[in-house]
């Protein structure tokens, strides 16, 4: 039996649901849509950086959060956080949402909601989704930034330019 395609809701400028399709077409269409990003940090105050995948059809290879993906059809943000924790990195941690950024380019056409959360649990990475991760001071993940910035995805720009201008960590 095929596998049925993943669907997310589509939204407008507002994050107003007004129908789904499959990631294939919000994809091709630069349809406006959901994402969830976990930044998770150790207790020495180390972010968790994962490689991606040469295999996402999004910013393969590229630095990115700790675990990130998209809201899948009818799912909640606050739903949607944990699983891709989950799913991403075998982790079980309580979320702190921190911001919502709009959707645009530079989110890559994505309403993105961010979150934190802080455990010494060693991440178990599906090879699937990442390639490699290790934790990872904050300030040296700001200077590889600085050196290669197209080695980090977009969305992951976004985000820790916003969490820098925050204060963070």
């Amino acid at each position: 039996m095929p596998e049925l395609p993943e669907m997310f809701d589509v939204v407008d400028e507002h994050d107003q649901v007004i129908g789904q399709a499959p990631r294939t077409e919000v994809h091709a269409r630069n349809l406006l849509h959901r994402a969830v990003h976990v930044f998770v940090f150790n207790s020495a105050g180390e972010l968790l950086l994962h490689r991606r995948s040469a295999l996402k059809d999004q910013y393969p290879r590229c630095y990115t959060s700790s675990a990130s993906g998209h809201v899948g059809a009818g799912e909640t943000y606050d739903e949607a956080a944990p699983r891709e924790l989950a799913e991403e990195l075998g982790l079980h941690s309580p979320l702190e949402r921190l911001c919502k950024l709009p959707a645009g380019p530079e989110t890559a056409w994505e309403h993105t909601v961010l979150y934190r959360t802080t455990t010494d649990t060693e991440p178990c990475c599906d090879p699937e989704e990442i390639e490699s991760a290790a934790f990872c001071p904050f300030e040296k993940v700001l200077e590889l930034l600085a050196e290669n910035p197209d080695e980090f995805s977009p969305p992951f720009r976004q985000l820790l330019k916003w969490y820098r201008a925050k204060g963070g960590p």
